[in-house]
C-alpha cells in the first residue's frame, strides 16, 4: 500500500502529467482499496519522457543514500529479485539432492500443469558445505534391510536411465558419469556370518551380489592382501560410483523447468496454531500446524514470511535444529513432546591420494571389515579414501576443517594392509563433510511428525541419502500427494519406531 502512496506523490510531483490522465477507477485487492489508473491519453513519448525522469530522480536518491552510508551495499527502492514468494502450497526446506528430488517428484506427480506450487529453500547459495558434494557418492545395494535394498535398486534404475526422467528440452544431457564397478565387502571369521545373512537377503530383494572365497577373491583382484579375509561379498551390477554434483544439478535444473521456485535463505522460525489434546492417562499433547515458515534471506536482515500448507525437512545434517524450533524435544522427557528428532551432523574425512602403481581400472569400492575404504577416482592413480570415526573420536563439528594426522593414524595403516601398493601412496587433497547422521538406528527417518500435522521429515540417512534421493523423493512425493506409499513401503522408516524404541538397525554401515 504504501508503495501505491509513493508512486501517486511521485506523479502529482511531475509538473502537467496529472491533467493528462483520464478519471480512475477503483479496484479492489486483497490489501484494501487501491485506486488503480484505468489508461493514460498523454501518449508514448509523454510517457517516456516521465519514466525516463522518474527513474533518474531514483537513481539519483540511492547515490544519495549510499554515500550517506560509506562502507554499506544497501541499496534503497530497489525490490529483491530473490526473495521467495508469500504463499505456496509446499516449503522444502534444504536444497540438497533428497530435498531437489521431492520436488521434481511432486512436479512430476501433478495432476495439473502448475497444480502444486513448491518452494525449495537453500541456505548454502554456494553449496560449499553441503553434505551432497561432500560426499563420496557411492551406490550399493549390499544392506541388511530390505527398505534400503529396494531403495537402491530403485535409485540404480533411475541413474541408468537418468535422461529419461531429467532430461531437459534444448539443454545437454546429463552425464552422471556412472561407474558401475561394484561394492566389494570384505569379512573376518567374527563377522562372515553376518555376511551370509546379508547376502540371503540381498539375492531374495533380487539384488545381483555373489560371494567370494579368499582363494577366488584373489584370482579376481590380485591386488587384494586376503591376511585375514575368510569371505567376501561382490556387487556385480547397479553398484559403483557417480558425480554428486551432477546429480544434484540434474535434479535442480529439472525441477526448475517444471516451475518448481529456488530461494536461497535460512528458515528461522515458523508461525503454527496449536491444538491441545488430553490423553485418556490425563496428559496433555500440543498438536501444531505450521502456517508460515520464515525465511531470512543471506547476509541480510531483510526475509519474507511464506504461508504454505506443508513443509517438508530435508535440512540434512540440521534437521534436527529446525524441529527445535517447533518445541519438539523441549517437553518433559516421559512424554512425546520431549522426544527430539534424533539427526545431528557428524564430520567424515575424506582423502585424495595418489598411488602409480595401485590397483587398475576393474578396481572396486571396497570396504574392509576394519572399516577403512578407498575407490578409484578417475584415471592416472588417484584414488579417495577414508574410515568413520570410533564414537569416542567424533570430531569437531564447529567447522569442516580436514585432520591429516587422522589419515596418518587410522586410515594409512588400513590401506597399505589390505593394498600393499598403498604403502608408496600420498596424499594430494582431502575435504570434510556432514552426515546427517541418526543417533537413534543410522536409518532415514520418512514421513510425519506426529506432533506436527504438516510437516514431513526425509532425513536421517546417516550416509547413504545420496544414493538413496532419487526412490526417497519418490516415496516422499507420494505420502504428500497420495497420502500413502505406492512404490516402495517405507512404513518402517517412519518416526514412530523412535517414539516405540524399536530400532531399524542396518549391519553394513559405512
Amino acid at each position: 500500500m504504501s508503495a501505491w502512496r509513493r508512486l501517486r506523490v511521485k506523479l502529482r510531483s511531475v509538473p502537467g502529467f496529472l491533467v493528462s490522465i483520464r478519471p480512475t477507477q477503483r479496484h479492489t485487492s486483497p490489501y484494501g482499496r487501491l485506486t488503480l489508473c484505468r489508461s493514460l491519453s498523454t501518449g508514448s513519448h509523454l510517457r517516456n519522457e516521465f519514466f525516463k525522469d522518474l527513474e533518474a530522480q531514483l537513481a539519483a536518491f540511492r547515490k544519495k543514500a549510499a554515500d550517506a552510508l560509506p562502507g554499506s551495499s544497501w541499496s534503497p527502492l530497489q525490490i529483491n529479485p530473490n526473495l521467495p514468494p508469500e504463499r505456496a502450497d509446499i516449503v522444502i526446506v534444504g536444497g540438497g539432492v533428497v530435498g531437489w528430488s521431492i520436488a521434481y517428484w511432486l512436479k512430476q506427480k501433478e495432476m495439473v500443469r502448475g497444480g502444486v506450487r513448491v518452494v525449495v529453500v537453500e541456505k548454502d547459495p554456494t553449496y560449499s558445505q553441503a553434505s551432497t558434494v561432500l560426499s563420496a557418492g557411492g551406490i550399493r545395494q549390499q544392506f541388511s534391510l530390505l527398505e534400503n535394498i529396494h531403495l537402491s535398486l530403485a535409485s540404480a534404475d533411475f541413474m541408468r536411465n537418468i535422461n529419461e526422467h531429467l532430461g531437459v528440452l534444448n539443454e545437454d544431457p546429463v552425464d552422471l558419469q556412472f561407474n558401475q564397478s561394484g561394492y566389494l565387502f570384505l569379512a573376518n571369521e567374527e563377522v562372515a556370518h553376518i555376511m551370509e545373512e546379508n547376502y540371503s537377503t540381498q539375492r531374495y530383494a533380487g539384488a545381483k551380489v555373489s560371494l567370494l572365497s579368499p582363494t577366488q577373491l584373489k584370482q579376481k583382484f590380485p591386488w587384494v592382501n586376503t591376511d585375514g579375509v575368510v569371505l567376501a561379498s561382490y556387487g556385480l551390477e547397479n553398484e559403483g560410483w557417480f558425480d554428486p554434483w551432477t546429480l544434484l544439478n540434474a535434479f535442480r535444473r529439472k525441477a526448475i523447468s517444471m516451475g518448481v521456485i529456488q530461494c536461497y535463505g535460512e528458515v528461522t522460525d515458523f508461525k503454527c496454531t496449536t491444538n491441545v489434546l488430553r490423553t485418556s492417562s490425563g496428559d496433555t499433547v500440543d498438536l501444531k500446524r505450521i502456517g508460515s515458515v520464515k525465511v531470512q534471506m543471506p547476509n541480510s536482515l531483510e526475509y519474507q514470511p511464506v504461508e504454505c500448507a506443508i513443509v517438508v525437512n530435508a535440512a540434512g545434517a540440521f534437521s534436527g535444529k529446525l524441529t527445535e524450533m517447533l518445541g519438539i524435544g523441549s517437553g518433559p522427557k516421559d512424554s512425546i513432546a520431549g522426544i527430539p528428532l534424533p539427526v545431528e551432523p557428524r564430520k567424515r574425512y575424506v582423502y585424495v591420494v595418489h598411488c602409480p602403481d595401485g590397483p587398475g581400472l576393474d578396481t572396486p569400492f571396497l570396504i574392509d571389515y576394519s572399516g577403512v575404504y578407498f575407490r578409484r577416482e578417475g584415471l592416472g592413480g588417484n584414488y579417495i579414501a577414508g574410515v568413520s570415526p570410533e564414537e569416542a573420536e567424533e570430531p569437531d563439528t564447529s567447522n569442516l576443517e580436514v585432520d591429516h594426522q587422522f589419515f596418518e593414524e587410522r586410515v594409512w595403516p588400513g590401506l597399505a594392509h589390505r593394498v600393499p601398493a598403498f604403502e608408496k601412496l600420498k596424499v594430494t587433497s582431502a575435504w570434510a563433510g556432514f552426515y546427517d547422521y541418526n543417533t537413534f538406528d543410522q536409518n532415514g527417518i520418512i514421513g510425519i511428525h506426529p506432533l506436527i500435522n504438516n510437516m514431513y521429515l526425509a532425513t536421517g540417512f546417516s550416509g547413504h541419502g545420496l544414493q538413496h534421493s532419487p526412490a526417497v523423493g519418490r516415496a516422499v512425493a507420494e505420502l504428500i500427494l497420495d497420502g500413502n506409499f505406492k512404490t516402495i513401503d517405507l512404513s518402517n522408516f517412519s518416526f514412530r519406531r523412535i517414539l516405540t524404541q524399536e530400532p531399524m538397525l542396518e549391519k553394513n554401515i559405512v
